[in-house]
């Protein structure tokens, strides 16, 4: 049978089945999906391939999710560090925002983060941002996968004044990019104490209809629910509960506030929690207790948040310091493992975006979104179990060759949809406003 590609790997981590790593590999891709996976040798008598890549130093794993950021951010990295959540937000950010974002900003912001994801590993991200249109552009011109988040406030910014604006521009690029292979759309309503109660009682009429996910900040701060108890009376996760949001189809995230009650009532909603344990740390909002919300049942996806108060989208880095921070928070050293950091960042990211029939992990039927990483580095030398090297000791910088939905968009270290030298240039410029 003849076949586009056949990638031989000296290790293959399909994450499903979990705790299963194969050794001389290949991976037999046709028409952007997975058809086989199976033994080097059997896969060559099998096969006729158009191509065959050897990756004899290399672990294939699937590709990187990153469940929540702000893609355009980028372009404020570094902006306003070393500050807690709100002062951070209110006096530097929104400020900035209000001054500069426009669609120049976002188009420029959107491929500098593109860039970077790319050459970490990252296949798919899931934004949350203005000019959520641009953003789907820019993701189609380069090849990634996303899922596009269409922005809901009460107040007015560049984007739309109004929640019933946003909500009608929403809908009608939703319906435009509807047909697009790498492109999904969730409703993103900001937070709790930017959204009030009627734009998300129409906005989960309008998630039902379409069978969309939504994808909200929640219990990121102490403060955040200690401000809203006192408004209503109520947690924002109890308002949340109450306005119909809580399904399988909602995303929490960040939900460094929970108690072990509200852990387990989140877990019979079905509805999926984003750790984004970096930008947490860096601005002091408290630590998700993954490792209970795990044993409850609850799918915990990653995400890196914006570059603005993380300063990177590193999506290996995100599984190292998950599993890490796990394992002091709980006091059990035993706690998200290396397998379950990987899954965090692969099938747990498509199960909460829907996407798992499609990605996620290694599986026949799939689409062919596949990392490469490089552990001949005497950075990770020796290898004993590849599976722990990736999470804990390799780089992204070792990160070779990525494919998504059977393309190549890293070529030994080269991007193939993005001019990186044109990019720098546009980089700087903003630089420049900025300062």
């Amino acid at each position: 049978m003849q076949v586009d590609l056949l990638l031989q790997a000296r290790w293959l981590i399909p994450v499903e089945p979990e705790s299963v790593t194969h050794e001389n590999y290949s991976l037999v891709i046709d028409d952007g999906k997975i058809i086989d996976v199976l033994d080097n040798a059997e896969a060559l008598q099998k096969y006729q391939p158009r191509a065959v890549e050897k990756l004899d130093r290399h672990v294939l794993i699937p590709g990187l999710i990153n469940c929540h950021t702000h893609a355009a951010m980028s372009l404020l990295s570094g902006i306003a560090d070393d500050l807690p959540l709100m002062d951070w937000l209110q006096n530097h950010i929104w400020p900035a925002e209000q001054k500069w974002v426009s669609e120049a900003f976002v188009r420029d912001g959107t491929d500098l983060a593109i860039a970077e994801m790319l050459r970490g590993g990252t296949t798919c991200f899931n934004d949350m941002y203005f000019f959520p249109d641009v953003v789907a552009q820019q993701a189609i011109a380069h090849g990634i996968r996303a899922n596009v988040g269409l922005i809901v406030f009460d107040f007015p910014t560049v984007w739309a004044e109004n929640a019933d604006v946003y909500l009608s521009k929403g809908l009608a690029l939703h319906e435009t990019l509807r047909h697009e292979r790498l492109i999904s759309t969730s409703f993103a309503p900001h937070a709790p104490y930017t959204v009030s109660d009627e734009p998300l009682r129409k906005m989960r009429t309008f998630a039902d209809e379409l069978d969309a996910t939504i994808h909200m900040h929640l219990h990121e701060t102490r403060h955040e629910v200690l401000e809203q108890q006192q408004k209503t009376g109520q947690t924002p996760l109890r308002r949340i509960s109450d306005l119909g949001l809580l399904t399988p189809s909602f995303m929490g995230v960040h939900m460094t506030q929970l108690s072990s009650e509200e852990i387990e009532f989140y877990a019979q909603t079905g509805a999926h929690i984003v750790h984004c344990p970096e930008s947490n740390l860096k601005l002091a909002s408290g630590f998700c207790p993954v490792a209970a919300c795990l044993n409850a049942g609850i799918n915990v996806a990653l995400g890196t948040d914006g570059a603005a108060s993380n300063n990177d989208q590193d999506m290996l880095a995100e599984m190292r310091t998950a599993a890490l921070l796990a394992k002091g928070v709980s006091g059990n050293a035993s706690a998200v493992s290396a397998m379950q950091a990987l899954k965090m960042a692969t099938i747990n990211g498509a199960k909460a975006l829907g996407l798992d029939d499609e990605i996620g992990s290694l599986s026949i039927g799939k689409a062919a979104d596949i990392v490469a990483i490089d552990l001949s580095d005497v950075e990770t030398q020796p290898v004993f179990n590849p599976l722990a090297q990736v999470v804990y000791a390799a780089s992204r910088h070792q990160v070779s060759d990525v494919w998504i939905a059977g393309k190549r968009v890293l070529n030994k270290r080269q991007l193939t949809t993005l001019d990186l030298h044109e990019l720098r240039h546009r980089t700087e410029a903003w630089q420049r406003r900025l300062a």
